[in-house]
């Protein structure tokens, strides 16, 4: 390709396009031109089915015959993608004689004009073009874009928006940085200014830019030194300065942290809120001691609570799994009280210390000396305490190793159980035909 390319984006709002094919490639050129906001017709004699998906839509209009060059009248914009040479060729030829730019798919190297690789991370949009070669072209695309959610890339924002910023409530998942979300993770390399709780994933924090003003408002047992009012105040001031704000939290915004008070707080200031789910602490806290919170036939289902609250009216026997954050210092009170239900004093119990952190530790015992056993061994927060049968099945699905870690994970004891389900995997009769013949 020569170097007489001139890069350009085109703004097709209400504009009318042509796409001449009824295959693979004219449906995905179809679909990124309505995307676009483009006044999209496909002619085609036959579509095939992704384009009759997009025609349920409703999206574009078809005219179910063959190419007429009459069909260029009135577009901006023509792909051809047919497959055969001569028809693709001669409506490019139409096209330049109508003075109408066109997109030849069948001639990369010739066409008037080209799509290039596209890959779009906000309003970030990266469009690559490698000398004719498709494949290329996607794999560099591939690359820039692995770098811009990995955050290694310079995504922050030079110019300040006129009005007020963005705040972003991010969950931070239980604090291993690679449990972030791609969104999350390229959020917080936009931000110019980041208020950070304890138990997110804090080693992401050393990789931000310099002068990235980062606050840190982690809060300890029995000690706020940031009051949540302030940490809200904290959010608005910096937004309305036009300044974009990542507020990084552990686990999900939206389960017991907070996130709620924080996005109407913003939302009554005028300050543009997004919240980004993360991995709640939880369910997959238990998950990295091979403890599922559901599993066919020992729990149906879970109540997640703090261990400050009056858990006497949850649901009750030990098939229901209880999932107490931030229940340390109120372990004891909250043993006796779920022991008086259904569940009894043998109920498992585990206690997850530091969640995939490199101090992970388990603590297992039942309702009636799990307080006992937490006070013996030192037990603190952050912790997750998990309350019901699915405690057993921690040496059966516990892994081996520590996320990102050569250390063993330590095993655990747990109570014996007389006769717990555990489902087996099945195979139909009719796969097992298939398997044989």
């Amino acid at each position: 390709m020569s170097t007489d390319l001139y890069p350009l984006g085109l703004r097709l709002t209400g504009k009318a396009v042509l796409v001449v094919g009824g295959g693979a490639v004219a449906a995905r050129r179809a679909s990124a031109l309505v995307q676009a906001g483009a006044r999209v017709t496909v002619v085609a004699p036959v579509a095939g089915p992704d384009l009759r998906a997009l025609l349920h839509t409703g999206a574009l209009t078809w005219r179910e015959r063959a190419y007429e060059t009459d069909d260029l009248d009135g577009a901006w914009l023509a792909h051809t993608a047919t497959g055969v040479t001569d028809v693709d060729a001669r409506v490019a030829a139409d096209a330049d004689a109508a003075r109408i730019w066109c997109v030849n798919a069948a001639e990369h190297r010739s066409s008037a004009a080209w799509v290039p690789a596209v890959s779009r991370r906000g309003d970030v949009t990266v469009a690559v073009s490698a000398g004719g070669d498709p494949r290329r072209a996607m794999a560099l695309r591939d690359a820039v874009a692995d770098g811009l959610d990995a955050g290694s890339l310079p995504l922050r924002h030079h110019r300040r928006p006129s009005g007020p910023g963005t705040v972003h409530l991010i969950g931070g998942g239980p604090g291993d940085p690679g449990l972030i979300t791609v969104l999350g993770r390229r959020l917080l390399a936009e931000a110019d200014v980041v208020i950070a709780d304890r138990l997110g994933p804090r080693g992401l924090l050393g990789e931000l830019d310099a002068d990235v003003l980062v606050i840190d408002v982690g809060k300890l047992p029995g000690h706020h030194p940031v009051p949540q009012d302030e940490i809200n105040a904290l959010l608005v001031e910096h937004a309305l300065a036009g300044r974009r704000v990542a507020r990084l939290k552990g686990g999900d915004p939206y389960v017991l942290g907070r996130g709620g008070e924080e996005a109407a707080f913003c939302r009554s200031h005028g300050v543009p809120v997004e919240v980004v789910p993360g991995v709640t602490s939880a369910i997959s806290v238990p998950a990295a001691a091979g403890i599922p919170v559901t599993h066919r036939g020992v729990a149906n289902g879970f109540t997640v609570v703090t261990g400050h609250e009056q858990i006497a009216t949850l649901p009750g026997g030990s098939d229901h799994t209880v999932l107490l954050l931030m229940g340390v210092s109120a372990l004891a009170g909250s043993a006796r009280v779920l022991a008086t239900g259904n569940r009894g004093d043998g109920c498992p119990v585990a206690i997850i210390e530091d969640g995939y952190g490199p101090n992970q530790r388990v603590t297992i015992g039942t309702l009636a000396t799990i307080a006992a056993r937490a006070a013996e061994r030192g037990v603190r927060s952050p912790a997750v305490v998990v309350v019901g049968d699915v405690v057993r099945l921690s040496p059966h699905f516990a892994p081996a190793r520590r996320r990102g870690s050569s250390e063993p994970v330590p095993t655990v004891s747990v109570p014996p159980a007389s006769a717990l389900p555990v489902a087996r995997p099945t195979v139909s009769a009719l796969a097992l035909r298939k398997a044989h013949s």
